[in-house]
Formats: structure tokens, C-alpha cells, sequence
């Protein structure tokens, strides 16, 4: 390992929080029902984590193909209550079953369900953050997963990688910790090609990782391209990642102690702000606002706020305090926050200085479409 390397796995082993992502085919032995050894075996390492004081929360997949097997059926289904079913269904076993290993050393689990609705309402994310850190506090557990029973959405196109990396950002953790059927990110699908090396360390952010990361298998639905993304997420709060796989013996504690396991893949950046994570981590928009050159230029290099006469047209509907996206005149995102004036108003003002919004709307909010404070650069 070089000194480089050497030094980048000392940031894994200080870690104090931790968030664990296990994925649908190492919980479920590739779809042949929950592995309870397996289960016990990791649950043992995150206790010996508890041990030295490292806060962990768990994010784990496995409710869908659970119930899929408790139900009798041999493929995933298609239709959207099918899914649904079989999530309520696993759901109860995998809960079941991570509460029996964790009672084996005196440790209490919680089961949090969330969607990414609770993240993108700011009332609720600090609900949540606060039900999470209190009960990180208690010494307990959480295991968190995605509420398939009733969000069709996430059913649909959500990863539980990427709510791994938004848990991190919520809790704003040290470390996230991708447990795979891989050992980490190699530089070609080492399925079709025998050459592929592993890549051991590279930076959260750079474009080149999704050009080598593949597709999900049959049971998940995330695949090596959900796993950079998330690092991406997670390292917007300043946390490292790491694909490894979950199959090798102690993984987890071989992590903590700062051996070179799988793909580490750190951030570029220092830790955002809070408001500015929770901005950051938001997936769902409801609009966009396209701004001239010179606005595009006024955010990026100094950080100010969004004003109206730097856009050029808004699309989409949207209400004051819904998370917008602002993009150059070529598309290309630049940034998002919260808006002040609705769609309607905003289609009003755009073009305009400041100083004539009272007279164009009969009121002024604030002389600002975004001010700085809600605004994050992407």
C-alpha cells in the first residue's frame, strides 16, 4: 500500500459514524431466501463496531426478494402492487431477523422506513434527522430502508445505494460503506473480461468512474453506476465511500482497521453547510429556471444569490419553496435551491431588475428568485 493510500484508509479507521448499505443478493443468497448466517455474521462485526464506540446505522435492502420467497414466487414481478405485497411481506422477516442477531449482544434495533419525500420536505428531514441521531445516541440500531409498501416511485427507479449516501448526508457520517456481491469498482466488467483490475482508490467525483460501472443484477437495482452516484452524494457532506464486498470475512472490522478492502473512494471537498446538504441531496424538482451567462457566471464564482434578472425563462410548475433547478442556455445544470415566487410569478419577473417587482406582481417577497442561503452549486 503506498504512504498515499496508507493514509486515505487511517481516514476510514477514525470514522465515528458509519452507514452500511447491504444489498438484496449477499442478504438473500442470490434469491434463495433470507441468509440468517450471513445476517449473523455482519450483525456481529457492526457489534464489535458498538464496541469501540463507532456509531452505526445500517441501510438494508432484502424486503422485495424475501417476500418474493416467502410468497412462492420464483421471479421479481413486474406490476407495481405485486411489489408492494411482497415488500410488506419481507419486510416483517427481515426485521424479525436482524432484531434476533443484535439481541445476541445486548443491542436493541429500530426498523425506520423512509422515502425520499421525507427527505425533500425540510419539516420532515429534520424529523427524521433527529429520530435517527436520537436513537444513534441510545445506543440502538437503526435499519433503515426504503417504504416500498407504498411509495410506487422508489419501487420503480429508487436504490437503496443512493439512500445510503442520503442517510449519510443526513446524519452527516464519517464514512459510508457499500457491501456488494463484488469486491469493489474495477476498470472493466470483470464478468466479460478476465484483464479487469480493481480499482483500490480514486476520487468520489471524477467523471471517469461512470464510464466502468455496470447495471444491476436480477434481484437488485442497483448496479455500479448507483454506487458511484452515491459516493458522489456522499461525499457532498464530506464523507468517504467504500465498495467492497460483502462476502469477505470480517469486511467490516477489516475496514475499521483501516485495511486496503475493495474501492475507497474519497471526497474533494470539505463538508457543506447542513442547509446546504440537505439542498444537495435533493432528487426531486419542480421546475427549472434557465439564467443568462452572466448569472451563470455571478453563482459559480462568487456565490450569490439568484436574482430575476439573470433568468431568461422558467419551466415546469412550481410554488414558492419548491426545489427548482437552474440551468444554462445549453441545458446544462448549474444549480438548485429553494425558489421564492411561484411559477406564475416568477414567468413575471424573469428579465427584470429587483427593484420592479412590487410593480409587476403588487407585492415584493424578497427581491431575490433564490437567495444564497437556499441555493447550492451542482
Amino acid at each position: 500500500m503506498s504512504e498515499s493510500q496508507s493514509t486515505s484508509r487511517d481516514a476510514l479507521r477514525g470514522a465515528r459514524r458509519i452507514v452500511i448499505k447491504i444489498g438484496s443478493a449477499l442478504l438473500t443468497n442470490d434469491g434463495r431466501g433470507l441468509d440468517a448466517e450471513a445476517i449473523g455474521g455482519w450483525v456481529d462485526q457492526i457489534a464489535s463496531l458498538h464496541a469501540r464506540g463507532v456509531e452505526v446505522v445500517l441501510v438494508s435492502s432484502g424486503a422485495v426478494a424475501e417476500g418474493m420467497v416467502r410468497l412462492g414466487w420464483a421471479s421479481r414481478p413486474s406490476a407495481v402492487y405485486e411489489l408492494q405485497a411482497a415488500a410488506a411481506v419481507g419486510q416483517s422477516g427481515l426485521s424479525q431477523c436482524y432484531e434476533g442477531h443484535f439481541a445476541r449482544h445486548g443491542l436493541r434495533s429500530a426498523q425506520v422506513l423512509l422515502t425520499h419525500d421525507d427527505l425533500s420536505d425540510r419539516k420532515r428531514y429534520l424529523n427524521a434527522r433527529s429520530a435517527l441521531r436520537t436513537l444513534v445516541a441510545l445506543r440502538v440500531v437503526p435499519v433503515v430502508n426504503e417504504n416500498d409498501t407504498v411509495v410506487t416511485d422508489e419501487i420503480r427507479f429508487g436504490d437503496n445505494d443512493t439512500l445510503g449516501a442520503l442517510v449519510a448526508n443526513l446524519l452527516e457520517a464519517d464514512a459510508l460503506i457499500l457491501l456488494t456481491d463484488q469486491e469493489g469498482l474495477f476498470d472493466a466488467d470483470p464478468r466479460h473480461d478476465p484483464a479487469a483490475r480493481l480499482i483500490d482508490e480514486g476520487r468520489a467525483d471524477d467523471p471517469a468512474l461512470a464510464a466502468v460501472a455496470g447495471d444491476g443484477g436480477a434481484l437488485g437495482r442497483g448496479g455500479m453506476a448507483t454506487k458511484v452516484r452515491a459516493a458522489r452524494l456522499a461525499a457532498r457532506s464530506g464523507a468517504l465511500t467504500v465498495i467492497a464486498s460483502g462476502r469477505q470475512e470480517a469486511v467490516l472490522t477489516r475496514l475499521a482497521e483501516g485495511e486496503a478492502l475493495g474501492t475507497l473512494l474519497m471526497p474533494d471537498h470539505a463538508p457543506l453547510a447542513a442547509r446546504k446538504r440537505w439542498l444537495a441531496g435533493q432528487l426531486q424538482v419542480r421546475g427549472t429556471l434557465v439564467l443568462d451567462a452572466g448569472a451563470v457566471e455571478v453563482l459559480q464564482r462568487h456565490g450569490s444569490s439568484l436574482l430575476p434578472v439573470g433568468v431568461r425563462r422558467t419551466e415546469g410548475v412550481f410554488k414558492r419553496g419548491d426545489m427548482v433547478v437552474c440551468v444554462n442556455e445549453q441545458g446544462e445544470r448549474v444549480a438548485k435551491g429553494l425558489v421564492n415566487y411561484g411559477s406564475d410569478e416568477a414567468q413575471r419577473i424573469v428579465g427584470q431588475p429587483s427593484h420592479r417587482i412590487e410593480t409587476l406582481l403588487g407585492y415584493m417577497e424578497s427581491p431575490e428568485l433564490i437567495h444564497r442561503d437556499n441555493l447550492v452549486i451542482i
